[in-house]
């Protein structure tokens, strides 16, 4: 019986040996496994960063939209040149901001590419606007026509960027972010969901 035991329990320790020699990581798995890990945390913390850099670029542009908003519709009212001097300085220093951007995952890529987009298009509106301040007549309508479907399309563009960013900020564990900028009804952007700031639902 004795013997039995001793044969049975050899029998397991070299079938679990076997077995956990078979199933174990190798070093070439364990390496990706890590590398996963160490891009899993990066791309968290850009999540954050690029979130809270969307929230300044909000708070920044949103003078500009709202004075773009009064200056561009049919009126032929024009702004004053100390204004567009500070949109165009609100929009330059946040294509600075987005400039040079780091390398992340392909979902953190995309929100931080739309969002960028967005703030060149919204630049290129101010100065679009800009020059239409020069002419007169039909030219100048037709110019300023084009800045508001700039301005149009630098919303939209944001607005794809902003929904991209709740998205990451939800699979990070960060819960709902709301960055948006403020649009127009019937303006075809993309608005945020009804989920409340931070949830995770």
């Amino acid at each position: 019986m004795f013997a039995l035991a001793t044969a049975f329990t050899l029998g397991a320790l070299v079938a679990g040996g076997s077995v956990f020699a078979v199933t174990r990581p190798d070093s070439t798995e364990r390496t990706v496994e890590r590398l996963r890990s160490e891009a899993a945390l990066r791309d968290k913390e850009q999540i954050k960063a690029l979130t809270e850099l969307a929230r300044t670029t909000r708070d920044r542009l949103t003078p500009v939209l709202d004075g773009l908003d009064r200056a561009m519709p049919t009126g032929p009212a024009a702004a004053p040149p100390a204004d567009v001097a500070k949109w165009r300085q609100a929009a330059a220093a946040a294509v600075k901001d987005f400039a040079d951007p780091p390398s992340g995952e392909t979902a953190t890529n995309v929100a931080r590419s739309s969002l960028a987009s967005a703030v060149r298009q919204l630049a290129t509106t101010v100065d679009t606007y800009a020059s239409s301040q020069a002419l007169a007549g039909p030219t100048r309508e037709t110019v300023l026509a084009l800045a508001i479907r700039q301005r149009a399309d630098a919303i939209f563009t944001w607005s794809v960027g902003a929904t991209a960013l709740d998205a990451v900020n939800v699979d990070a564990g960060y819960g709902h972010q709301h960055v948006f900028l403020p649009v127009s009804p019937g303006s075809g952007a993309l608005t945020a969901d009804p989920e409340h700031q931070g949830s995770n639902s």
